[in-house]
C-alpha cells in the first residue's frame, strides 16, 4: 500500500471511530443527561446496544456520503471550510435517510432527536480533526516536510503569477527551487532567492541533480513542440509535469473556471479589485481606526513624549512616497533618526544589505535610542493611520515606495501601483526585511490578484505576532 492510500485509509478508519463515539455520546446526552429535556421516567431508557443497528448503519451512511462528494479525494488547496460544509451535507443526508427509514419500517426503539444530536457531534468533531490535521500539515509543511519540490518552466508573465502563488502559500507544501526559461540570459537572472537554472535545454540535468518532484510548464502553446518534449522527459524521470493552459497568457487576473457536464470552459471573470470591493475596504479601514481611537491616542502621547525627551527634533517625520497610479504623498512615521538623516543615505549606501531599489541597514547609525526599539516592534508606522484617513494608504496592501525606487522599477514590478499603498501586507507577513526585493513585488502582485476579505482579515491577524516578535524588522 501506498503512502498515500495509508492516508486515506487512516483517515476514514478516524472517521469511523468518531461517528460511534459521536453516536454513543449523543445516547449519554439523550438518555443519561436527559438533553434537550428530560425522558418520561415512566419509560426505561434503552440499553445502548439496541441503538447498535442504527450506529452502524450511520456510518456506513455517512462514508458512502463522504466518498460521492470527494471529501476523501487528496487535494492540497481545499480548505477547512470545504471540507466542513461535505461533512454537514453528507452527515445530514444520512440521518434524513435513517429517519425516512424508521418512518416506514416502525423499529421498536429509535429517537429522532437523539439522531439529529448525533448528526451535530459527528459534524463538530470531524471538523474539528480536520481542522487540526490542516494545522499540523501546513506546520510541517513550512518546515520542510512532506513538500514536493517543484521545477517552473517559463519566466514570463504566466510563469511569474506561478511563481507567485507558490510563494504565497507555503502550507500547500510546494518548495519553489527555481525556473528555467527559453530565453537563456533571463533564466540564469534568477528573482530574489528564487533560482534560474538557464535555459529550457538544461531541464534534463536540473531533474536529476535537484531531486524535482513536480514541473509546471507555463511556456505559450507557440512550443507545442517543446511543450510535448518536455512532458516526454518528465514522464521519463517519472516526474509529475502539469501545463498552464495557453488562454491563461490573455488575461491572467480575469479567469472564471467553470464545467458543463464534465466539459471544462474557461472564460473572462470579474476583476479582482471590483468598484465595491475597494468601497469596502475602504470602511472596513475607516470603522478599524475609529474603534482604535481611545488606543491610538494614547500611543501618541506617550511616544511623542519619550521620542522628545530621547533627542531633538520633530516627533513625526515625514518622507515622499509613491501610491496608487503614481500619485506623490508625504507618509507619516514616528521620528526614529536623527535629524538630517537622509542627507547621510549616501554616504552610507555600500552599507545597503537588501538587494534592489531599497535602502535598509539592520544597525543603522542613524538611529536614535528610542528609534531602535521603536523600529524594533513597528510602532513608527502607526502614524501612517493618518495616511489611510486620508484615502492614501489602506491597513493592508503593498509596502509603499519611495520616489527613487519606483523610477528603478521594472515593467512587471509596476503592477504594485494599481492599488492602495499599505500599513502591513503579504510581505511584511511573510519575512519583512528578511524577503528580496524582486520576491516582496511578486508577494505584493499575488495579493492584488487575488485580494478577498478573508484575506486581509488574515493578514491582519498574523502581523500582530509578527510584530511583537520583531520578525523582520529593522
Amino acid at each position: 500500500m501506498s503512502p498515500k492510500q495509508l492516508g486515506q485509509t487512516a483517515v476514514v478508519a478516524v472517521d469511523v471511530l468518531f461517528i460511534n463515539v459521536a453516536f454513543f455520546f449523543s445516547y449519554v446526552v439523550r438518555y443519561e443527561m436527559g438533553f434537550p429535556y428530560p425522558v418520561d421516567p415512566q419509560y426505561d431508557a434503552p440499553y445502548f446496544p439496541s441503538y447498535v443497528p442504527f450506529a452502524l448503519l450511520l456510518t456506513a451512511l455517512c462514508l458512502l456520503s463522504y466518498r460521492i462528494d470527494g471529501l476523501y479525494e487528496v487535494r492540497r488547496n481545499r480548505r477547512w471550510v470545504d471540507e466542513t460544509y461535505r461533512l454537514v451535507t453528507g452527515t445530514m443526508t444520512s440521518i434524513v435517510v435513517i429517519m425516512a427509514l424508521t418512518f416506514f419500517l416502525q423499529p421498536l426503539v429509535y429517537s429522532r432527536g437523539m439522531l439529529v444530536l448525533a448528526g451535530l457531534i459527528i459534524i463538530a468533531a470531524l471538523s474539528l480533526i480536520r481542522l487540526f490535521q490542516h494545522l499540523i500539515a501546513a506546520n510541517l509543511r513550512r518546515r520542510g516536510i512532506g513538500v514536493d519540490r517543484v521545477l517552473v518552466v517559463g519566466a514570463g508573465e504566466v510563469g511569474r503569477a506561478v511563481i507567485r502563488s507558490l510563494m504565497a502559500n507555503p502550507a500547500l507544501g510546494y518548495l519553489l527551487i527555481g525556473y528555467v526559461d527559453d530565453d537563456p540570459a533571463k533564466g540564469d537572472s534568477g528573482l530574489g532567492r528564487i533560482r534560474g537554472f538557464g535555459g529550457i535545454d538544461n531541464i534534463a540535468s536540473v531533474l536529476n541533480t535537484e531531486n524535482v518532484n513536480e514541473v509546471i510548464v507555463t511556456l505559450p502553446w507557440m512550443y507545442h513542440r517543446k511543450i510535448m518534449q518536455i512532458v516526454s522527459e518528465c514522464e521519463k524521470e517519472h516526474v509529475r509535469v502539469r501545463v498552464v493552459p495557453d488562454v491563461f497568457q490573455q488575461r491572467m487576473r480575469r479567469v472564471d473556471l467553470d464545467s458543463l457536464n464534465g466539459i471544462p470552459l474557461i472564460g473572462s471573470g470579474p476583476a479582482t479589485m471590483s468598484s465595491s470591493a475597494l468601497l469596502i475596504k475602504r470602511i472596513i479601514d475607516l470603522v478599524l481606526i475609529l474603534l482604535a481611537l481611545p488606543f491610538l491616542l494614547v500611543i501618541f502621547i506617550i511616544v511623542g513624549l519619550v521620542i522628545t525627551l530621547d533627542s531633538r527634533g520633530p516627533i513625526l517625520y515625514k518622507h515622499p512616497r509613491i501610491g496608487k497610479n503614481g500619485r506623490h504623498f508625504e507618509m507619516y512615521k514616528f521620528r526614529t533618526m536623527i535629524v538630517g538623516a537622509d542627507k547621510l543615505q549616501e554616504e552610507l549606501r555600500e552599507m545597503n544589505e537588501v538587494d534592489g531599489p531599497i535602502f535598509k541597514i539592520k544597525e543603522d547609525p542613524r538611529r536614535t535610542r528610542v528609534g531602535r526599539i521603536l523600529r524594533r516592534i513597528s510602532i513608527d508606522e502607526i502614524p501612517q493611520l493618518i495616511n489611510v484617513v486620508r484615502g492614501e494608504m489602506s491597513i493592508v496592501g503593498p509596502r509603499p515606495g519611495t520616489p527613487d525606487e519606483v523610477a528603478q522599477y521594472e515593467p512587471w514590478q509596476r503592477e504594485r501601483l494599481t492599488v492602495r499603498p499599505g500599513l502591513t501586507g503579504l510581505w511584511q507577513v511573510s519575512g519583512r526585511s528578511n524577503i528580496p526585493f524582486d520576491e516582496m513585488c511578486l508577494l505584493d502582485i499575488f495579493y492584488i490578484e487575488n485580494w478577498s476579505l478573508d484575506t486581509d482579515i488574515r493578514i491582519m491577524l498574523q502581523t500582530i505576532p509578527n510584530v511583537l516578535l520583531g520578525h523582520g524588522a529593522y
